[in-house]
């Protein structure tokens, strides 16, 4: 490597261990001498790692800690050890790079032949932290025409190019290994350079030699890289995968290295066109081979085209270190055609919002009808048939609108119970009640159907709810936290055991707390479940959709600025895709867990049945309707809330709708059956939020009956 000491002078850092006798002598030495600076970052270090959100788990302590000293710079550095340091300064990385990709990549040495465009690249590797070591090849110094491109000083002027890269990459991080070849590299020492490499970046100017690297990289199955910085030209030959493959892809033919040695820049030109394409050159560049020799030197380079092409070079890197696609061939990424393609952004306009048709005068049967409408269901999907004939009014189950988290229809038979109680109510109130029956079909057929008969009854008690199940809404705004008020649990505890049901509740804060963490958790899993995401992001209803009469009116999420920004995020697949495949989103249960937070309190509809049938749950959907209604006249704002556990009564049921998270579903469901103290031969039929917040902004619609309006 040559014993000129400007030329190749020092270039990787001394380490330290002040525990080892030979180097606390070294440091005691250099702190003898005046000129060298020492400065210690170890604790602003460790302090910055208290800062970090998750940080990785590992034991290393103070006993890794090592000075560095860097005798071109005269100065010592005392740093943590080395997965303290890198764990720190590759934080941001996360999750770009995940841990476990970031580990992974650091299994492998890569070679970087040509320290001008190559000096670009070696720092990009060494500053995302994806490669365990470096080797750089460049027999050239550093000359005052190279800073156009080369990010080094005016003091490495005559320091060879190698030795450049690496004294920033060790300033950087002194643990990362660096090899130079200061004599460059030739078909005598190829084969050495290449030896233990896992990738090989070409950057030489010397055609002849890039014909070596490849001859050379095939016979050791490393694949090549390099990059052009005209028009952003990636070109990639995966030697590893392919062996036999020709050198350049074949466009330089029967062309060998010997056939190109010595060439002048102008006796280059021919063979840089074929290589890169006439066609493929960007203009300037093109002029500008035609003058070199003439009136330029060599063909020109900028620096922010060589550090684009750098940018390409290590997401190639990335992509072959963790075995994603990525095949022999070329690729352009083009910053000007880009730029000539500038666009004004899609307008982000406020939504306009279609008002609700008027409601028309309706008779009585209509208004049973519209009323049944109005039943709360699992977002919104209306799951039933409404028909009068007869003098008797049917409400059938229709499974087509059953989703995955109906398990065996038994929320939809809890919405056809809730829809069968608003009917008796109207019907009450309009003078028209009769007797009412279920007709449930064979288990596992999905079969049930209310009548109800229209006679000439009243009852001053269902009646009495008549206006209260019209008012009736679903609030997800933001509750006050305060406690409900004296007798609210009682009373309402009262009504659920007047209809055959139960209440089992929570409203001490911990408890609450600990609701918060359960129900999160739930809406977490849905959120990372395929189907069950599909099936959530359907119900939404947008200002553009053309059936705004089931689902969830967008609006009525009540989502805060910072909420809404998350979401639109969160409707986008593959993002949730990604999130699945790290197992992690734990931010994705906050929308439910801040509302649980902000609650009065929590409590489950409950009914006694250890083997219920449909029948079971659709009696209990009424006792819902009931307790949704009196809450609501007691000031408190009501929100149902679905955990993805809610209708199941087996593991093999948890399996089927999530078979990834099958078993944290049934501890969630164990946990948040015990918070709430609901006995054995208990189930539940919803889970509701009762809090104290402002009005909605708005009701979902529902599907109109024998045209009366039903937005509700």
């Amino acid at each position: 490597m040559g014993d000129d000491r400007n030329r190749v002078a020092e270039y990787r850092p001394l380490i330290l261990d002040p525990a080892d006798p030979a180097d606390a002598r070294t440091l005691a030495g250099l702190r003898d001498y005046p000129h060298v600076e020492f400065r210690d970052l170890r604790e602003s270090l460790r302090a910055e790692r208290r800062k970090m959100v998750a940080a990785p788990d590992f034991r290393e302590g103070p006993e890794a800690d090592r000075w560095i000293y860097y005798p071109w710079r005269a100065a010592v550095v005392g740093l943590p050890g080395p997965r303290t340091f890198r764990s720190i300064r590759l934080d941001r990385n996360r999750n770009k790079l995940t841990g476990a990709e970031q580990e992974r990549l650091a299994e492998g040495t890569i070679g970087i032949i040509g320290q001008s465009a190559g000096n670009a690249i070696a720092q990009l590797l060494a500053l995302e932290g994806v490669c365990g070591g470096l080797r750089l090849a460049d027999l050239d110094e550093i000359e005052l025409s190279n800073l156009n491109r080369v990010a080094g000083t005016l003091f490495d002027i005559g320091v060879n190019k190698a030795v450049v890269t690496a004294r920033r990459i060790a300033e950087l991080d002194p643990y990362l290994p660096v090899e130079i070849f200061a004599d460059g590299v030739d078909e005598n020492s190829v084969d050495e350079f290449l030896d233990g490499l896992v990738i090989v970046v070409e950057e030489c100017d010397s055609l002849d030699m890039k014909l070596v690297i490849r001859e050379a990289a095939a016979r050791h199955r490393i694949p090549v890289l390099m990059e052009t910085s005209d028009r952003g030209l990636l070109d990639v030959e995966r030697f590893d995968l392919e062996p036999g493959r020709p050198a350049f892809h074949g466009l330089l033919g029967e062309v060998r290295a010997q056939d190109l040695r010595g060439l002048t820049s102008r006796e280059k030109a021919p063979f840089v066109v074929k290589l890169l394409g006439a066609a493929g050159l960007s203009p300037r560049l093109g002029a500008s081979l035609v003058e070199v020799g003439e009136t330029v030197t060599s063909w020109p380079q900028l620096a922010g085209d060589v550090t684009l092409g750098a940018a390409s070079v290590v997401a190639a890197v990335r992509r072959i270190g963790l075995g994603m696609k990525l095949a022999s061939g070329r690729v352009r990424v083009d910053v000007e055609r880009h730029l000539d393609e500038l666009a004004d952004p899609p307008p982000n306009d406020e939504p306009v919002w279609a008002e609700a048709p008027p409601e028309p005068v309706a008779g009585p049967v209509e208004s049973v009808l519209a009323c049944a409408q109005r039943a709360p269901s699992g977002g919104n999907m209306q799951p039933w048939s409404l028909r009068a004939e007869a003098g008797e009014i049917s409400i059938e189950l229709a499974p087509q609108h059953s989703t995955a988290m109906d398990i065996g229809y038994r929320g939809s038979a809890v919405a056809l119970g809730a829809a069968v109680y608003n009917a008796r109510v109207a019907a009450a109130a309009h003078g028209i009640l009769g007797p009412h029956e279920f007709v449930e079909g064979p288990p596992g057929s999905g079969r049930l159907i209310a009548r109800l008969r229209l006679g000439d009854g009243r009852s001053a008690e269902l009646a009495a709810d008549y206006p209260a199940v019209l008012r009736r809404e679903t609030n997800r705004r933001i509750g006050t936290g305060a406690g409900p008020a004296d007798g609210v649990l009682d009373t309402l505890t009262a009504v659920a055991e007047s209809a055959g049901a139960h209440v089992r509740a929570v409203m001490d804060r911990q408890d609450i707390e600990e609701a918060a963490r359960l129900l999160g958790d739930s809406d977490r899993i849905r959120y990372l479940t395929p189907r069950l995401y599909e099936e959530m992001l359907a119900e939404v209803r947008w200002a553009s959709d053309d059936d705004p009469e089931t689902g969830i009116d967008a609006r009525s999420l009540e989502l805060t600025d910072d909420e809404w920004a998350a979401f639109e995020i969160t409707t986008r697949a593959d993002v949730m895709a990604q999130l699945r495949s790290w197992a992690g989103g734990s931010a994705l249960g906050k929308y439910t867990g801040d509302r649980v937070r902000s609650s009065s309190a929590i409590l489950a509809v409950t009914f006694d049945g250890i083997h219920p049938r449909l029948t079971d749950y659709a009696a209990a959907g009424a006792a819902v309707a009931r307790v949704w209604v009196q809450a609501e006249r007691l000031g408190l704002s009501v929100q149902p809330i679905s955990p993805v556990y809610l209708y199941a009564r087996r593991h093999g049921e948890l399996a089927a709708i999530s078979p990834d998270f099958a078993d944290t579903l049934a501890s969630l469901q164990g946990r948040f059956l015990d918070l709430l103290e609901v006995p054995e031969h208990e189930t539940m039929a919803l889970v509701l939020r009762l809090s104290y917040a402002s009005a909605a902004t708005v009701r979902s619609r529902r599907r109109p009956v024998l045209g009366v309006d039903t937005s509700s």
